[in-house]
């Protein structure tokens, strides 16, 4: 490894099960938290531990445990898979250091990940992240790496097994009117998509005149037929079972369920960009609270719209929670959400949660009566029509890193013959033209994926966008 050293993307580091990801490798990972737990003054607080549905991930999570513990630091180990949410937001009823969670969130099975939440229950800033990475790659180069056997770190009383759920879900009693919602009559399908969501929708919404329907609920490390990611291509089971069953909403969670998607009572996908307005709306309008709001580079422009129609401010960072927690937290922000259908909320953790984030939709429907569909008709008699999507395309890093060579330094001045008014390269290649319609083409950070998105005010012009974007990239 000292040749291609743990480097960590806009969410933990990722890596193929066996092939990178192998257990020395998390213990090095371990033994890195544990060195900054130590250097940050954090140690005496302990550490979470949680993990997902993939393959191996409790022995993954255990082997985090024995090294945290052979540091002499208390690691309060998950018996069970756990939501990424879940788990942060224990940190803050435990008073924790920080968090470590094995998941590769929406990757592909074969992948895994290892995610660090600081001690306030969100991605850690780059900075945590660039201290982390420099004593990962020191444990990597040879120094020890401590590891005390799980059954005498039990017995020592240095891991401790906690299940963090019940503090969660009275956290989201908080904030969500359960009686209202059970009483709705609503008719849900949930697809957990084989994830560590499994379960949540049905125990909070189950048992009066709400019907919660469940599919894709079991763990199989496989994520057979699906990848677990909440976006069109991944949903035509949900699409389906909401049409046959006849019912007003299907929600998804991903991996481990810190991402929403939403399929409408049609069986139509709303597509992330969509659902992130509608929440800043249901906040704004609904619940008539104030408060700015933070979008990453890829969402969606009717934002800035809703911050001028309710006279809140919307801030813009780069792409990943690690920059999109730092200034929920500066900003006091009322919501913070990203493209790929993460969202987080004031009152709750600066951090995605997708189990939050489907209730909050579901009151949406049952406070103001309308279907999903017609919450989208809605927004756009608010914002005016927005229509979005998405282009994944694998390539290896090298492809990537010759795209962005060629890429870099390239300005034009019209796309489709509207005219650029503005174009960066903070965070992959954007352009932005003058009727608001905007293209990026951008490197994943967390896949071997080039991203193209575009946004604009029908879908034909996005398929154009989209075209452009590939022949740009040369793709």
């Amino acid at each position: 490894m000292e040749n291609n050293p743990i480097k960590f993307g806009t969410e933990g580091w990722r890596g193929i099960i066996a092939e990178d990801f192998t257990f020395a490798n998390v213990r090095a990972c371990a033994q890195g938290v544990a060195d900054y737990l130590k250097g940050a003054g954090l140690a005496g607080r302990g550490v979470m531990i949680g993990y997902d549905t993939r393959f191996a991930s409790e022995d993954f999570a255990a082997a985090v445990a024995e090294v945290v513990a052979a540091n002499k630091i208390k690691a309060y180990l998950c018996p069970r898979p756990v939501p990424t949410p879940v788990v942060s937001y224990s940190i803050l009823v435990q008073r924790a250091g920080g968090a470590v969670i094995i998941t590769a969130s929406h990757n592909p099975a074969q992948w895994s990940g290892f995610k660090y939440k600081s001690e306030y229950g969100a991605s850690a800033p780059p900075e945590v992240i660039a201290q982390l990475e420099k004593h990962i790659a020191s444990a990597l180069a040879g120094e020890k790496v401590n590891q005390l056997p799980l059954a005498e770190a039990v017995e020592k009383g240095l891991i401790e097994y906690l299940d963090p759920a019940p503090a969660y879900l009275s956290q989201l009693a908080s904030l969500v009117d359960f009686k209202r919602l059970r009483r709705s009559r609503l008719k849900v399908v949930v697809d957990s998509m084989y994830g560590a969501g499994a379960g949540y929708f049905k125990k909070l919404l189950d048992g009066e005149a709400i019907e919660v329907t469940e599919i894709n609920s079991q763990r199989h490390p496989l994520f057979p037929g699906i990848q677990p990611e909440p976006i069109a291509a991944n949903l035509g089971q949900l699409s389906a079972a909401v049409k046959q069953q006849g019912a007003d909403v299907g929600l998804a969670t991903d991996g481990d369920a810190d991402r929403i998607g939403i399929i409408d009572e049609n069986g139509v996908f709303i597509n992330q960009l969509q659902v992130f307005a509608l929440l800043c709306l249901y906040l704004l309008e609904v619940r008539g609270e104030r408060g700015a709001i933070v979008k990453t580079i890829t969402t969606t422009s009717m934002l800035y719209r809703l911050g001028e129609i309710f006279n809140v401010p919307v801030y813009e960072v780069k792409v990943g929670f690690k920059y999109v927690a730092p200034m929920m937290v500066s900003k006091n922000a009322l919501i913070g959400g990203e493209e790929s259908g993460g969202y987080g909320f004031r009152g709750h953790i600066p951090e995605r949660d997708g189990i939050l984030a489907g209730l909050y939709f579901l009151d949406l429907m049952v406070r103001t009566g309308k279907t999903p569909s017609q919450l989208v008709d809605y927004l756009y008699s608010q914002v005016g029509p927005h229509y979005y999507d998405r282009v994944d395309i694998k390539l290896p890093q090298s492809e990537r890193l010759k795209i962005s060579r060629r890429l870099k330094g390239y300005s034009p001045t019209a796309i489709g013959g509207v005219k650029v008014v503005k174009s960066d390269a903070a965070d992959g290649f954007r352009f932005i033209l003058a009727d608001s319609s905007w293209l990026l083409i951008r490197p994943s950070g967390t896949e071997p994926v080039l991203r193209i998105y575009a946004e604009s005010d029908s879908q034909a012009r996005v398929a154009e966008l989209l075209d452009f974007g590939k022949e740009l990239a040369g793709v």
